[in-house]
């Protein structure tokens, strides 16, 4: 299912960003778990939605919630036994098997990453992965750096708060090496501190974010990236968020008015 996920998104928002206008550099993110497969949309689809290519998100940033509930709904978790027990297995198995399929998913879809220009970065605590996981993953940043169609954004062992606490040790560090005055801090400075500005990665704010399932939360993803992204709540489950409900997103995202904190006049 990740490794659907993964190549479906990849070509979905390729073909409605990239495609449309290939004089900007697009960047996704993504924060979950599995998708499935739907095929990219076709030109007739975008014009029916009446989505402009002019007023595109240059970035769009992904929740995919509702796996469990979507399982379990067509009957698909059987687990038996103690509750408590119950819950604490499967968390385990279920982090070891995301852990593994992640590392699999992207020794498969490296060379199509690289045919289609899409570049890869995995953001979080490195500490937290599995050291074969976090090789792969170095491997497949170094060999998609130079690609421009797609900055693919994955967040895996992240949370925003980490974020946002790993980025004021960097300036504490600084501060205490006395290379860096604390009254010289501002937004600018933390903000490339981030797990998103780091090891040279150009990034821009999510313009777009979209949470599936029918959850009214951010769920502590890019909590200080996402301060004026427009966010867009849909009820359908992740396992069942195709293209249209992405066209939906974007029409929704197309017929706001973006104030970036101003008040209007």
């Amino acid at each position: 299912m990740l490794s659907r996920f993964l190549s479906m998104l990849s070509r979905v928002l390729l073909f409605v960003t990239a495609r449309l206008n290939r004089t900007r550099h697009h960047d996704c993110s993504v924060y979950g778990g599995a998708g499935a497969e739907v095929a990219p949309p076709s030109q007739a689809a975008l014009v029916q939605r009446g989505i402009r290519p002019e007023s595109l998100p240059r970035h769009v940033a992904v929740v995919m919630d509702g796996n469990r509930r979507w399982a379990q709904a067509r009957g698909l978790l059987t687990a038996k036994g103690h509750e408590a027990g119950r819950r604490a297995l499967e968390l385990t198995m279920e982090v070891d098997y995301l852990m593994g399929m992640m590392e699999q998913t992207i020794r498969d879809n490296l060379d199509e990453y690289v045919r289609n220009g899409i570049r890869l970065h995995v953001i979080g605590d490195p500490s937290r992965r599995p050291s074969s996981l976090q090789n792969t993953i170095q491997e497949a940043e170094e060999m998609t750096r130079n690609n421009s169609q797609l900055h693919l954004i994955v967040a895996t062992c992240y949370s925003g708060q980490w974020d946002i606490v790993q980025a004021c040790r960097a300036l504490a560090g600084e501060v205490q090496r006395k290379t860096l005055r604390p009254e010289d801090i501002d937004e600018a400075m933390l903000a490339s501190k981030l797990a998103t500005s780091v090891a040279g990665v150009e990034f821009s704010c999510p313009d777009l974010v979209i949470r599936t399932s029918g959850e009214l939360r951010l769920s502590n993803f890019l909590m200080w990236q996402s301060a004026y992204s427009e966010l867009y709540f849909t009820d359908v489950m992740w396992p069942d968020f195709g293209e249209t409900e992405y066209l939906q997103a974007l029409s929704s995202f197309q017929s706001r008015e973006r104030r970036f904190g101003q008040r209007n006049a």
